[in-house]
């Protein structure tokens, strides 16, 4: 496998809701340092390919909003490895637009395709498990997906089934997929020990891709098949407003994935290398660091008192005082204050909504 040849196209348009009041439609999580590493979600997403395909092959795919955005994080993008989407049309459409401009470079390509904003705690068994993938695909006319070993029965992820049969390696022909069970099932899927998380990390070789998107989504593929032809071009970004149009909202696992499983044409690469979707306030506290009362605080200016199993996330120039909370949320950024108890945040999207409704401007 030539690294050359491998290519890799971040998807960062969303607007992740949950984590509000940090993530906004103006600046959405995967542009936050949220875990307080000196680097937005986005930064360590690009840094975690380092070795896997070059930087000249790495492609961010983003709202027309978040140009500015991206090109203030990740300064060594060219303007035609930002890809504008004028609006959002779910995950189809996006990947789309990223296969047929990379078709114009290199017909033989392998894609890695990603998000922005997961976390990867174990770097090494990451980059080891991508490069085993994209030397498979390299080789394999197949879609593939990363399955994470899970390590409990959560509900909200999807699940992969896998054929148990050639146990010799790691890379499974992908049974069936179920999206975000309830916890009787989940706990019926960690029990059966053939299944994984669904990361919604996806590898393959780029005919491979288009072919399965002339066969599953024919409109899509049709509509950038046309679009195509002013890529590279002044025309560009009008072609992709008139493509986007004429697009509907299809997901990749929905649209393509789940499709070709059927087909006996999607493997996984069963996998453990430390993943987190952080969507949610839960999942961010449960990988922050915390101190000896369970709290996960953010600055050192915050006083706790009889408060445990908090977050706590807040401006570094106010002083903030806590007493007598366990399991709540604090968060404040930017002329907005939340208080919520994290077992009760699923909230937060009525919040929101509730907000956008009284035609309040922090959302």
């Amino acid at each position: 496998m030539n690294i050359q040849d491998n290519y890799s196209v971040i998807m960062a348009g969303g607007a992740g809701t949950r984590l509000w009041p940090f993530s906004r439609q103006n600046f959405p999580k995967q542009f936050h340092d949220m875990l307080n590493v000196k680097q937005t979600f986005l930064q360590e997403t690009v840094a975690r390919l380092e070795g896997i395909c070059p930087q000249e092959n790495i492609f961010v795919v983003t709202n027309e909003a978040y140009l500015a955005i991206v090109q203030e994080q990740l300064p060594f993008l060219t303007k035609d490895q930002i890809l504008l989407e004028p609006m959002k049309r779910n995950t189809a459409p996006c990947v789309a637009y990223a296969a047929y401009k990379i078709a114009k470079k290199n017909k033989h390509a392998n894609m890695l395709i990603l998000p922005a904003d997961h976390v990867i705690e174990e770097l090494p068994l990451f980059q080891q498990t991508l490069h085993t993938a994209l030397a498979y695909v390299a080789e394999h006319d197949v879609l593939m997906t990363l399955g994470i070993k899970p390590t409990r029965p959560d509900t909200g992820y999807g699940y992969i089934q896998y054929d148990t049969d050639h146990t010799e390696s790691d890379i499974r022909r992908v049974i069936a997929f179920t999206e975000k069970p309830d916890l009787e099932y989940a706990k019926t899927f960690i029990k059966s020990g053939d299944f994984v998380w669904n990361a919604g990390i996806f590898v393959t070789n780029l005919p491979t891709l288009i072919d399965a998107m002339r066969t599953h989504i024919p409109n899509v593929a049709g509509i950038f098949e046309t679009a195509a032809k002013d890529f590279y071009t002044p025309s560009e970004n009008e072609a992709i407003r008139n493509a986007y149009m004429l697009c509907t909202d299809v997901s990749i696992d929905k649209g393509i994935m789940e499709k070709a499983g059927k087909e006996d044409k999607v493997y996984v690469a069963l996998s453990s290398f430390g993943w987190s979707d952080l969507g949610t306030w839960k999942s961010l506290y449960e990988k922050a660091k915390k101190d000896n009362d369970g709290n996960a605080i953010s600055n050192k200016n915050v006083l706790t008192y009889d408060t445990k199993n908090c977050i706590i996330k807040t401006p570094k120039d106010k002083l903030i005082v806590v007493q007598g909370l366990d399991g709540y949320i604090i968060a404040e950024h930017d002329g907005v204050l939340m208080i919520c108890p994290i077992d009760e945040e699923q909230h937060v999207r009525e919040f929101v909504a509730d907000a956008k409704a009284k035609g309040v401007k922090y959302i």
